[in-house]
C-alpha cells in the first residue's frame, strides 16, 4: 500500500496541497512576511504601551500657540525660499548656457559657491554680516550713496533665513531647470523658427511645456527638502517649529513629546506636499496621453495593408496555374 502524501507511482513527484505548492516555491515571502508582521507589531505596542512618550503631552502641545506660530513661520520660509530659489534659478541657468563667457562664468562661479559650502555656514554668515558690513549702503560705485542702514537693522533673522535658504537653493534650481531645458530636442526649435514664431514665442509654446514635464518632479522633491531644511534656522534664534519647540521643553524639560510634535507636523506637511506632486505629476502624464498619441482601436495606420488575393478561375485551377 503506498503512504499517504507519497509517490503513488515509480517517478512521480509527492501530491501536495496547493497552499502548500506555493510555501513550497515561495519560502522566503511568507518567513519576511512573518518578521515584518513581528516587527510591526512590537512597534506597535511600545508606542502605545510605553508612557515615555507621554501622548498626552503631545496632544496637548500639538495645537498650541507658539507651535502653531513657529508652522506659520516654517511654511512662509518655505514659500519664500523656493521663490527665490526658482526665480533665480531660472536667471542663472539662462546665463549658465549663454555664449557671454563672462555672464556663463558669473554663473558657475556663483553655483560652485553655494553648493561648496555648507548652507548651515551660510546661515551664520548671513546672521553675522553686520560683523563684515556693519553699514549696508546702495548707491554708485566710487560715487553718491542713495540708501544706508545698519546691517543690523536690516539683516533681521528672518532676512538671514531667508537669504541664506533662498540664495542656496538657487544654486541647485539652476541646475534643475539647466537640465529641463536642454531635454527639449533642438529640432524642434528650429522647426518653430522656421514656422515664423518669435524667440519669445518659441520659449513659451514649444520649450517651457515639454521642459516642465522634467523640471516639476525634482521641484517638488526640492520643496519637501526646503521644508525640513527650515529647522536648521534654529542655530540662528528663528522662532520656526522646531526652535518653537525647544523653547516650550527648555521651560518644561519635556523633550520628548516636543520633538515628537514638531515631527508629527513636519510629516503631516510633507504627506500633503508629496500628494500635491504626485496629483501635478500625473496632469502632466495626462496631458501627453491626450497630446494626439491615441491610435485607433484595430489595425495601426502605418501598418502595411495585407495583399489582395488573385480571384482564381476555376479553369485555372483546373489547369494548375495562374492566369
Amino acid at each position: 500500500m503506498a503512504e499517504v502524501g507519497g509517490a503513488g507511482r515509480a517517478g512521480q513527484p509527492p501530491a501536495t496541497l496547493p497552499g502548500q505548492v506555493v510555501a513550497l516555491r515561495h519560502p522566503g515571502r511568507w518567513v519576511a512576511m512573518a518578521v515584518v508582521v513581528v516587527l510591526a507589531a512590537m512597534l506597535v505596542n511600545s508606542l502605545i504601551r510605553n508612557e515615555n512618550y507621554q501622548w498626552d503631552v503631545v496632544a496637548k502641545y500639538f495645537t498650541s500657540t507658539a507651535i502653531l506660530e513657529g508652522l506659520r513661520t516654517t511654511v512662509l520660509l518655505t514659500v519664500v525660499a523656493m521663490v527665490v530659489g526658482l526665480v533665480l534659478g531660472v536667471v542663472l541657468a539662462v546665463g549658465r548656457d549663454s555664449k557671454n563667457p563672462i555672464v556663463s562664468g558669473a554663473s558657475l562661479l556663483y553655483i560652485g559657491f553655494f553648493r561648496g559650502t555648507p548652507l548651515l555656514v551660510q546661515l551664520i554668515f548671513w546672521f553675522n554680516l553686520s560683523a563684515l558690513y556693519p553699514t549696508l549702503s546702495l548707491g554708485i560705485p566710487f560715487g553718491p550713496t542713495f540708501v544706508s542702514g545698519s546691517a543690523n537693522a536690516l539683516i533681521t533673522p528672518l532676512v538671514a533665513a531667508i537669504l541664506g535658504l533662498g540664495l542656496n537653493e538657487a544654486a541647485y534650481m539652476a541646475e534643475i531647470v539647466r537640465a529641463g531645458l536642454q531635454s527639449v530636442d533642438s529640432g524642434q526649435t528650429q522647426a518653430a523658427q522656421a514656422l515664423g514664431m518669435t524667440g519669445r514665442q518659441v520659449f513659451r509654446r514649444i520649450v517651457l511645456p515639454q521642459a516642465l514635464r522634467v523640471i516639476i518632479p525634482p521641484t517638488g522633491n526640492e520643496t519637501i527638502s526646503m521644508l525640513k531644511t527650515t529647522s536648521l534656522v534654529s542655530v540662528i534664534a528663528l522662532p520656526e517649529l522646531l526652535y518653537a519647540s525647544q523653547i516650550i521643553y527648555s521651560r518644561t524639560y519635556e523633550v520628548i513629546p516636543l520633538l515628537i510634535t514638531a515631527s508629527l507636523w513636519y510629516l503631516l506637511l510633507t504627506t500633503v506636499l508629496t500628494i500635491g506632486q504626485t496629483f501635478l505629476e500625473r496632469r502632466l502624464r495626462r496631458g501627453d496621453s491626450q497630446g494626439g498619441g491615441r491610435v485607433r482601436k484595430g489595425r495601426a495606420p502605418t501598418d502595411p495593408a495585407p495583399p489582395e488575393e488573385e480571384h482564381l478561375e476555376p479553369a485555372d485551377i483546373q489547369h494548375g496555374g495562374t492566369r
